[in-house]
């Protein structure tokens, strides 16, 4: 998926779909989900001139790769979950397979996937608490926090806590949550509950909302419920924990970050972070970075916070790779 190509991946995708014509191109971005359209047309609008080599290049690996994956499965169901679970692990797969096997019980949550945070916030603003964050736990973890950064603090904090208490969500009220929203949602009669929400999905969240407005949560949350928070704090991954990751870990992570984004993010790291990456560069790179880093005047804490994110959204794809393991305390494992 375009969520997951490098640069690379991308331009040889945006060369496939240019290559289809308008028509078939418009098909394909019919399957794809609004990430990965805004990526891939993002990188078609900067494309200019391409050499016909590489066009060729394209749609020959292109064809290769359609050859092998061209057989059919008699189960498609159990193919998916089988699929899933090998490569993601049971937890993960599940959350997957609910959301997939399900999807007539949400269909008109598709449509605020596709809109800003602004008209999603506006459209959400008057509804309950509990209402708010049954619907936005179905939303991408960074589109939900940027929806919850345009609400009163009180509003951001009270949704926050019942994300977090959140234990699933039975079909009878996604039918309620459909008149609610007058056809936003769409009911479902399964007799299975989604496995949304949860003390995981509020950490996944907060770590999306930055220190200032995570802070206030946190503390918003403990004075409600000091276990719960936590339970949420113990789920979080910040940026200081990537000094947690393994040589083996960072250098892979090394080559998946650009420089310049490297650099502003570690404006903002911790002494201990700063040197577990220079020692997984060479000595060259080590010291071209530091010269970088001492060279760069005062960077806005929006714009370090904002590139320690996009890091930390490559430490968790990495993650989900099989790449990067991170360590927590005794068995835990921050996913």
């Amino acid at each position: 998926m375009a969520s997951n190509l490098d640069e690379k991946g991308l331009e040889d995708a945006a060369i496939l779909l240019m290559s289809l014509g308008e028509e078939e191109a418009a098909e394909v971005f019919k399957h794809l989900a609004p990430k990965e359209v805004q990526r891939l047309g993002e990188t078609i609008a900067k494309m200019k001139a391409v050499p016909r080599q590489r066009i060729e290049k394209v749609i020959d690996s292109f064809e290769d790769m359609a050859a092998k994956e061209s057989m059919l499965v008699a189960d498609s169901n159990e193919y998916v979950k089988s699929v899933l679970r090998k490569a993601l692990g049971e937890d993960k797969a599940n959350l997957l397979i609910d959301r997939i096997l399900q999807g007539s019980d949400v269909t008109g949550i598709e449509s605020l996937k596709w809109m800003d945070p602004t008209s999603v916030a506006e459209l959400l603003r008057n509804e309950h608490p509990q209402i708010v964050a049954a619907i936005l736990v179905h939303l991408e973890f960074d589109q939900c926090a940027d929806v919850l950064k345009m609400f009163t603090e009180r509003q951001r904090n009270e949704v926050m806590v019942r994300i977090a208490t959140l234990d699933g969500i039975q079909p009878a009220a996604l039918r309620d949550l459909n008149e609610v929203m007058s056809k936003v949602l769409a009911g479902g009669d399964r007799g299975k509950k989604s496995s949304l929400g949860g003390v995981k999905a509020a950490a996944e969240i907060l770590n999306m909302l930055g220190s200032a407005v995570e802070t206030s949560v946190l503390d918003f949350v403990r004075e409600a419920d000091n276990d719960l928070a936590q339970k949420i704090m113990d789920n979080m991954f910040t940026f200081d924990d990537v000094e947690k990751i393994d040589d083996k870990g960072i250098q892979a992570l090394m080559k998946e970050v650009q420089s310049e984004s490297l650099v502003i993010a570690l404006k903002g790291a911790t002494p201990g972070l700063r040197d577990k990456i220079f020692r997984n560069m060479s000595s060259r790179a080590a010291e071209t970075l530091r010269e970088d880093l001492d060279s760069r005047g005062p960077v806005r804490l929006s714009e370090v916070e904002a590139e320690q994110k996009e890091m930390l959204k490559i430490v968790r794809r990495l993650v989900d790779e099989g790449q990067i393991v991170l360590a927590g305390g005794g068995d835990e494992q921050f996913v």
